[in-house]
């Protein structure tokens, strides 16, 4: 052993500065928020040295995890909340690679002037994210949006988009696939290019229909970038905070965990520490139990993780 350490130092001394890193700014982070859920910590008793007041809060065990996961109001709704992240990852997952990957197919072809289609489809993805979040709140505006003008002009009813209903999720959501098909659409653009044109010409001389090479030849050939870019695709949807506070603050019908965790932790007349990082936690357990079954499922199928 000292034999290896001694051969191989040089490469763990130019490892050791990430590790203590790491170490610093997530794992004593992610340690600390774990000894908040145990306990009650709040704003009014932990400790302020200009109050000159020292912490009081208790160890109150797994009283917290008990409260969140009963799915009561006062606690965030747990269970309900859980359901409205689900759509709103899934559905915008979903979306993200279902578009993203029609456009790649589409920017694929030799076209003319593709140089300056790809320039324009990676544009919302190029402009920083919270002037996207208030062009789409204007043209969401329930009085002088454009979406409504439009709609009234043709006779149609005009719904309050950012309103207290569904339909606020529905519109976040279509932000949030805005703002996220280019990446998709590049990423998957790269996949395309790298599946060999010759397994197509002899698919086409065995006489496969353009919908059989699409099957057998091309969603194979992406399984593998697939794979990735829908992971990680999950795991940011599902964290995803900026587009929903932007565009809907505090809207009950927009909430999401990780934005009820923000809201627990900053708002309110006293900010619940304690609840919010058993929100985290949970958050956190969730995405690694999906992980570890993702992981598995695509070893199944081939795919080396």
């Amino acid at each position: 052993m000292r034999a290896f350490l001694v051969r191989h130092w040089y490469a763990y001394a130019m490892v050791l500065p990430v590790v203590i890193v790491v170490g610093v700014l997530v794992l004593f982070p992610l340690a600390q928020g774990i000894y908040f859920t145990l306990t009650n910590i709040n704003e009014a008793n932990i400790a302020n040295p200009v109050l000159d007041r020292p912490a009081s809060y208790e160890f109150v065990g797994l009283q917290n995890y008990l409260h969140v996961l009963s799915g009561s109001e006062s606690y965030g709704a747990f269970w309900s909340t859980l359901v409205r992240t689900l759509i709103w990852t899934f559905g915008c997952v979903f979306f993200h690679y279902v578009v993203g990957l029609g456009l790649a197919l589409l920017i694929n072809r030799p076209v003319r002037m593709r140089g300056l289609y790809r320039v324009l489809l990676i544009l919302p993805w190029a402009v920083p994210p919270f002037i996207s979040v208030f062009a789409w709140r204007y043209l969401f505006n329930s009085q002088y949006g454009i979406l409504n003008q439009g709609l009234a002009t043709l006779g149609l009813p005009t719904p309050v988009w950012l309103g207290q209903s569904d339909l606020a999720l529905f519109s976040v959501m279509v932000i949030n696939i805005w703002l996220g098909v280019p990446f998709m659409m590049v990423t998957l653009l790269g996949g395309l290019q790298s599946i060999p044109h010759e397994l197509y010409e002899a698919a086409e001389m065995d006489g496969a229909s353009p919908w059989q090479r699409f099957r057998n030849v091309t969603l194979p050939g992406l399984r593998s970038v697939s794979s990735t870019v829908i992971l990680l695709g999950v795991i940011w949807t599902f964290n995803l905070f900026h587009v929903i506070y932007l565009t809907a603050g505090q809207n009950p019908h927009t909430r999401i965990l990780v934005t009820y965790a923000f809201e627990r932790f900053f708002s309110g007349a006293t900010r619940d520490y304690a609840v919010a990082s058993t929100y985290g936690v949970l958050i956190l357990s969730l995405l690694l139990v999906f992980v570890m079954f993702y992981r598995r499922a695509m070893r199944r199928q081939g795919e080396v993780w």
